[in-house]
């Protein structure tokens, strides 16, 4: 089916309580990973693009490979842009037929977050695509941030609901205890701070940073309201060590598909694994245009 926007997946997950897998894809590979798991699982899945990753394939490049898989399959692909760092950066991925965004105001004042999270949604809204925002911090492994740094940076719950209405945005991630890039999996959600923050807010709630929380503490946030979970570490890190072990083991192959390929297979298994634990197997059923998944309108189709 052609690309979905997230917006009724997400009403779908928080109504029934459990979370859709949003994963980081650098590469084609990946790409084909997240989309052949989500297929076998028979469940929606949300392929994210980063600034990093636009940077290493280009915008229009990820854009026609996750396209092309959502195309092939028969469950709902939704194309995001993960930490859209500006308007201008998510204006680009927009007309590129991204079905969903994402502005990191994360790193401005309360204020600033605003103004153009709010920015952004309005142009968003009007090609029919949804906005993704964060109110608080999670912050990165590489800043070596305390547990007292890391508290500092939490969603204040009772600001979640003046954000949202100001804001205009449709998800809001939160910052609740994870920490980007950690590969060990070893932290704790603040559970109660969930809790504040879902009966605050009128619009599903993201958690980011899910490759270091332990799997009890990730099942417990769902039930606590979290909809869309983002995994990139886990993933990243499973490709390039069956890389280097494969290119290891196989020291004079001269096709890099056949090294290429146990990659891919590694990556499709840490998404199936993921996709079991968020609760989102087998709820793609009954996805269609007709039943609310609507394909994102998008400048590139209305040109």
């Amino acid at each position: 089916m052609p690309l979905v926007t997230s917006k009724q997946l997400l009403e779908d997950a928080r109504q029934e309580r459990y979370a859709v897998g949003a994963f980081n894809a650098n590469n084609m590979e990946m790409v084909q990973a997240i989309i052949e798991a989500a297929e076998e699982e028979s469940a929606p899945v949300i392929v994210q693009i980063s600034e990093g990753a636009v940077r290493y394939a280009g915008l229009e490049y990820c854009a026609a490979m996750v396209s092309a898989g959502a195309r092939l399959a028969a469950v709902p692909v939704v194309l995001h842009l993960d930490h859209g760092a500006s308007f201008e950066s998510n204006m680009r991925a927009l007309r590129a037929g991204y079905s969903s965004l994402m502005f990191d105001g994360s790193s401005l004042t309360y204020e600033e977050n605003i103004a153009v999270t709010s920015l952004v949604a309005r142009a968003a809204h009007a090609a029919g695509v949804p906005v993704e925002a964060e109110l608080g911090q999670v912050p990165m492994v590489r800043d070596r941030a305390s547990a007292e740094q890391v508290q500092q940076a939490m969603t204040d719950p009772e600001g979640v609901a003046e954000f949202v209405r100001r804001a205009g945005c449709d998800s809001l991630a939160i910052a609740v205890g994870s920490v980007h890039h950690m590969q060990e999996r070893e932290a704790e959600l603040e559970q109660q701070r969930i809790r504040a923050c879902s009966a605050a807010s009128p619009v599903p709630l993201v958690l980011h940073g899910s490759s270091g929380v332990r799997h009890e503490s990730v099942r417990e946030a769902i039930e606590n309201g979290i909809c869309k979970i983002n995994v990139g570490t886990y993933l990243s890190a499973g490709f390039t060590e069956v890389m280097r072990a494969e290119s290891t083991r196989r020291a004079s192959e001269i096709d890099p598909r056949k090294i290429l390929m146990a990659a891919r297979a590694e990556v499709k298994e840490r998404v199936r694994e993921k996709i079991r634990l968020f609760g989102s197997s087998g709820r793609a059923g009954g996805a269609s245009p007709r039943n609310g998944y609507l394909p994102a309108v998008g400048f590139a189709a209305v040109e």
